[in-house]
């Protein structure tokens, strides 16, 4: 059932298993703020098992473009389309946001990026890959992000 992210009242409904349920649950609403504040998009998310197009499209883009397979569980996704960009989420158990930029019109502007939640360690899959830069954020602490760019076409 999908569900519409709240920014002002954070919530770890469907993240209740991750042990970083809480930093996650602000990461989630971050996202939420963002797209809310730059376009006026709800940000609505559903389990990852009812979102399964939408896993299986960015675990190609990893596997294709980077040889990466996330070993945590996709616990939620969203796949939607502000503007000329489409966007996908997903949410991993461990803390790991991994979000796919794919804009329609400009091959240039396409990337994956990847969030760590307040506490978790850097995945094993991504620590030896990928260098994190920080940033402060009201509702999820210190989250640690990176990217990167998208060649092929999906």
């Amino acid at each position: 059932m999908p569900y519409v992210v709240d920014f002002t009242k954070v919530s770890t409904i469907g993240l209740e298993s991750s042990p970083v349920a809480p930093a996650l649950a602000g990461l989630r609403a971050n996202e939420a703020r963002y797209f809310k504040n730059k376009y006026g998009h709800d940000f609505t998310v559903e389990p990852a098992s009812e979102a399964r197009d939408t896993v299986d499209w960015v675990h190609r883009i990893l596997q294709e473009e980077r040889a990466l397979v996330i070993s945590s569980r996709p616990l939620e996704a969203t796949l939607f389309q502000v503007e000329n960009i489409k966007w996908a989420y997903v949410f991993y158990e461990s803390g790991l946001s991994v979000n796919v930029l794919y804009t329609l019109d400009d091959p240039g502007k396409r990337a994956v990026g990847f969030k760590l939640s307040d506490g978790m360690e850097v995945p094993a899959e991504l620590a030896p890959r990928f260098k994190f830069a920080r940033q402060k954020s009201k509702l999820a602490g210190t989250i640690r992000g990176s990217f990167f760019v998208i060649k092929g076409e999906y």
